[in-house]
């Protein structure tokens, strides 16, 4: 039985890395049928991946070995992730062995890393990059947080395999302040992945540019690892939502064991679809905030979550 757990659990982190890119690249199509243009291929984000692997490695003379040690750290935080989100089954061991908090404690450790390693060949980009990128994080994981405390409220449980199990015993999930903690969510997922409205993945602006100012120094099998890394971390956020808020579908204790695998995995990809058409058209129809408006973004997105906190607390809806 133990074997099986594990072969599960296996099978989703092989899952969630897998369709990462694939996730990455139908956000891409949906978001150029938006805007009237010809759409990239579905399998774009594999085609780099595999070109940028069968380069040569080019390093600055100065970079530490922390430099050349982030992309595996990136990647393996974002994997280790994977694996404790319920993304199909929740009765997983590291799903069980690890709550959102400590979830939350590895998207950090991604980022310090990141920043460190902007800052480590001293370019005025890369330290740019990474000032701000620290700033965003500073300002969006109390509104997280915040989201998670009244998911928590709702299931008593401080891990997603709890609140998908929570929602599970009662039949629905539908809470009137779980609405306020959706928008939050949807407005930090947008934050913490380099999205717009807080940056735009395309754009390689100086002035602008947050994410991409942090890698322009890294090239070959580390740009890879990083580009995987950005699109898991994604996947994992999406996965996290609908662990909170749309857990319908994720095998739970007692469910017939492969079948509702295969339909639990069924419901993700169709989640996903769906996620990524609605990503492509806030992209599309949103315009990219000053920089300095972030706090602004943010400090909305942490009072919406406090509000559906207030909700669930002082009305018990």
């Amino acid at each position: 039985m133990k074997t099986l757990t594990f072969v599960r659990q296996f099978g989703e982190v092989l899952l969630a890395i897998a369709i990462a890119p694939l996730f990455a690249g139908w956000i891409a199509q949906c978001r150029a049928w938006l805007q009237n243009r010809s759409a990239p291929p579905l399998v774009q984000p594999y085609r780099m991946l595999r070109k940028l692997f069968q380069k040569d490695v080019a390093l600055a003379a100065d970079a530490s070995r922390l430099f050349r040690a982030t992309p595996y750290v990136l990647f393996g935080t974002m994997v280790l992730a994977a694996a404790i989100i319920p993304s199909i089954a929740t009765d997983l061991p590291f799903a069980q062995a690890a709550d959102a908090i400590a979830l939350i404690g590895l998207f950090a450790t991604a980022r310090v890393f990141l920043s460190l390693a902007a800052m480590d060949i001293g370019t005025a980009f890369g330290s740019m990059g990474a000032r701000r990128d620290m700033m965003i994080g500073f300002l969006a994981e109390p509104a997280l947080l915040m989201v998670l405390f009244n998911a928590f409220l709702f299931s008593g449980s401080t891990a997603l395999p709890g609140v998908v199990e929570a929602s599970a015993t009662h039949g629905s999930f539908i809470d009137p302040s779980l609405i306020f903690a959706a928008i939050a969510f949807l407005m930090v997922l947008l934050a913490e992945n380099a999205r717009i409205p807080i940056d735009n993945p395309a754009t390689h602006l100086e002035l602008t540019m947050i994410h991409e100012a942090m890698v322009l120094e890294y090239s070959a099998r580390h740009l890879a690892l990083v580009e995987w890394s950005s699109d898991l971390k994604l996947l994992n956020y999406a996965c996290i939502g609908f662990a909170l808020f749309l857990p319908w579908g994720i095998a739970t204790h007692g469910a017939d064991g492969t079948a509702a695998l295969a339909l639990a995995a069924v419901a993700l990809l169709a989640k996903l679809v769906v996620a990524g058409g609605i990503f492509a058209l806030i992209e599309s129809l949103s315009a990219k905030l000053r920089i300095f408006r972030a706090p602004e973004y943010l400090a909305t997105a942490f009072l919406l979550a406090v509000l559906g906190l207030l909700v669930h607390l002082l009305l018990g809806a």
